[in-house]
């Protein structure tokens, strides 16, 4: 599920220039077993195309024995529908241990895993951790009233151009609005909210058919234009602005209604970049999961992480530390994604789930992170 998320890009450089180790707290009740607390460190670093590991005793890892696994274990199986190679061995147990005690779990990970604390190549351990999430926005099935904001499936030619119509043409070009024509999904009630859609790349419709019932829908990643990416809140701060508070939508919406509604559509043409979508249907099973990601799997809120592949591989056990105004977080997530924002060793994007408040939660993070990938021993 390719997304753009380039809202914190702009302070990423300064920023990780300025990150410090996140702090290890000591001990706390619910570690390993003394059995398996005496796994130490074993073998060589493993050298990847964009990180270091570094292997290391179990007691590096910050929160270890708190963590209650039982939603990250569903994440874990949600992997192993499309395991790698070198983790669908252990898919079995995974799945056998669905039913265990948080402390079977970590007695498990400890006596099959081995940690790797993750580094750059030049041998720094501190990242960037941000956040994403899947937006619901409303949405009607014809358009009319405030429904005026199309939503498109991909057109048949978007490969015989690259990059495509950019969005500024798709509005206003006639050959651009006759390929789109009949393309649409469905029109949205506001051009901010699918803005913020197109960025993250995936999102739910609260959707009114024509025969005025209701439902949920998903509307998934299916192409874009191969436009650059541009941020909204850079060209804000560009045209005089200011900086937009977090959240981004909210903030954005409340300077368009204040005092520039005629500038709304100059704002979201300052973004070339355009995304397309595909319908899925939507379970009360599938509802409990996010979107698919990079891996083929549905992300699970609060356990899924997105990662750049060069440096961990999809499907990845991991640790996660990091601590920051938007939240403290020592827990155990699956490396199920990727994104074009999402790039270095220690760089991480966190799925905070569905709707606003995911959205709230997801628009503050931007904090110092480390990462431990979790491997499974050699025999």
């Amino acid at each position: 599920m390719p997304r753009w998320r380039q809202a914190p890009i702009i302070a990423i450089a300064a920023f990780l220039a300025a990150c410090t180790s996140v702090p290890l707290p000591p001990s706390t009740p619910g570690a390993p077993s003394p059995a398996a607390a005496r796994s130490s460190e074993a073998g060589s670093p493993r050298l990847l195309a964009k990180s270091r590991w570094v292997p290391v005793a179990w007691s590096e890892l910050p929160g270890f024995g708190d963590d209650s696994l039982f939603e990250a274990w569903n994440a874990w199986i949600k992997s192993c529908e499309r395991p790698g190679p070198v983790f669908a061995p252990l898919c079995g147990e995974v799945r056998r241990l669905s039913i265990a005690s948080s402390q079977e779990q970590r007695d498990w990970m400890v006596s099959r895993l081995q940690p790797y604390r993750v580094e750059s190549l030049q041998g720094s351990a501190d990242g960037l951790l941000t956040s994403y999430y899947e937006p619901v926005l409303r949405a009607s099935r014809q358009p009319g009233g405030a429904y005026a904001v199309p939503l498109y499936r991909a057109p048949p030619t978007l490969g015989s151009r690259r990059p495509w119509f950019s969005r500024q043409e798709i509005d206003t070009l006639p050959e651009a609005r006759a390929a789109l024509r009949g393309r649409e999904i469905a029109w949205a009630d506001d051009p901010i909210e699918v803005m913020s859609l197109h960025i993250q790349g995936s999102g739910r419709l609260s959707i009114t058919e024509p025969d005025g019932s209701q439902r949920i829908v998903r509307v998934a990643y299916a192409g874009s234009n191969e436009q650059p990416f541009r941020s909204i809140t850079q060209w804000l701060q560009d045209q005089g602005e200011g900086k937009m508070l977090a959240p981004w939508v909210e903030s954005t919406k409340a300077w368009a209604a204040r005092n520039n509604p005629q500038r709304v559509q100059q704002m979201l043409w300052s973004n070339p970049r355009y995304t397309f979508f595909q319908e899925q249907p939507l379970s009360d099973f599938e509802a409990a999961f996010g979107p698919k990601g990079a891996q083929g799997v549905a992300l699970t809120p609060g356990r899924s992480i997105a990662v750049d592949p060069g440096s961990i591989p999809y499907g990845t056990p991991v640790w996660l530390a990091s601590r920051g105004n938007a939240a403290n977080l020592q827990k155990l997530v699956l490396a199920q994604d990727t994104g074009s924002a999402i790039v270095g060793a220690v760089r991480a994007d966190y799925f905070a789930g569905t709707g606003a408040d995911a959205g709230q939660l997801a628009s503050r993070v931007n904090q110092p992170l480390r990462l431990w990938a979790l491997w499974p021993k050699q025999p």
